[in-house]
């Protein structure tokens, strides 16, 4: 696997493609429009939207990533499962990862979606510390891309995809909860935590738990994921989207606030996963807490929320490519070793800071 196809060139596709090179591979980016930024790495306009065009451009290929918005992903799923391309994304959305594994179950590649930050990076650091433990009580994620210097009653930025963001605040959410599956409403369950003393809040969004609980159904009581925000965020949310309607406007909400809450540069990635359970005959619990900040990469500062995401879905290409993980069927972010991910030159990036 050498030849990736490279669809979507903003800032994670893009940052994508240059760690991919770095690592040995050969990618070639596809973009409805061309990149803002001269890469180091073939680019070809394409109509990413009409499938004979995309199968055309990817005959030649070993491999596609799709760094599209999430309606597109079905799309290219398609394409690389008739044309026998390893498929990657970085989907949040629950009914493209039910498309992609359904696909998955007669394919003769290998088909990895949800393989971002979170989704991503979080259930791969989730299981290697449930690993630890005889039972399991409760497995708890959290995550947050937030601006390290907040202003205003939201306090936050849209450094990330304003569809993918709107969904993940207004779609259901997967828990387990006293060890059945449920779907519980977004913005709720909200609670305190503290990383280095700084004070956040953590509720229920859609999409970031991936497949946990279908791999952990019956083997914990209790497991969830929340984004990590300042506080007050979620009281504001609930009111721009449930009392003013907003929910019923997709669209017009986040064009609304991306206006109002642009992207900033100096962003910072919290991680924030614990696990409780019985280790060695007694009740313990075990901690994964991380903030990532931007990072020089290939010469010039990358956002954190961008560095964090390209630098997972990478280290998996990297690991396939190797045979460290399968090369057909589905895959699981759980099923990935966090001591091979960081092993590999893109999983590296995530080992230098810690809180």
């Amino acid at each position: 696997m050498e030849k990736i196809a490279l669809l979507g060139l903003g800032n994670v596709g893009a940052l994508a493609g240059i760690l991919l090179q770095e690592a040995g591979f050969h990618p070639t980016g596809f973009d409805k429009l061309p990149p803002r930024t001269k890469l180091p790495f073939d680019c070809i306009e394409l109509d990413l939207t009409d499938k004979a065009t995309v199968k055309n451009a990817l005959k030649d290929f070993d491999a596609v990533l799709s760094a599209l918005p999430y309606a597109l992903n079905p799309l290219i799923a398609d394409v690389a499962y008739e044309d026998g391309l390893h498929y990657f994304d970085l989907t949040e959305d629950v009914s493209v990862k039910a498309r992609v594994q359904e696909l998955s179950q007669t394919a003769d590649i290998l088909m990895a979606p949800q393989c971002g930050l979170a989704p991503g990076f979080i259930a791969i650091v989730a299981s290697h510390l449930a690993r630890k433990f005889e039972t399991i009580r409760s497995i708890r994620m959290r995550v947050g891309a937030l601006p390290q210097h907040p202003t205003g009653l939201l306090g936050y930025a849209f450094n990330w995809s304003p569809e993918g963001v709107v969904n993940e605040y207004l779609n259901d959410c997967e828990v387990i909860e006293e060890g059945e599956h449920k779907w519980v409403s977004p913005m709720e369950w909200l609670e305190t935590l503290y990383v280095n003393g700084q004070k956040y809040e953590a509720f229920t969004t859609s999409g970031g738990l991936g497949t946990m609980c279908e791999t952990y159904l019956g083997q914990v009581e209790n497991l969830d994921y929340k984004s990590i925000r300042y506080p007050g965020h979620a009281q504001q949310m609930n009111f721009f989207f449930h009392e003013l309607l907003m929910r019923e406007h997709r669209k017009q909400a986040g064009d609304i606030l991306t206006k109002a809450k642009p992207k900033v540069d100096d962003d910072v990635v919290i991680i924030h996963t614990s696990v409780e359970g019985i280790m060695e005959g007694r009740l313990h619990r075990q901690e994964f807490v991380r903030s990532y900040y931007p990072k020089l990469i290939a010469g010039k500062p990358r956002r954190a929320i961008a560095w964090t995401t390209a630098a997972s879905v990478c280290s998996v290409i990297e690991m396939v490519a190797n045979g460290i993980l399968p090369d057909k069927g589905f895959l699981k972010q759980e099923e990935i070793s966090l001591d091979y991910f960081l092993k590999t030159k893109c999983g590296s990036l995530y080992r230098e800071e810690r809180s």
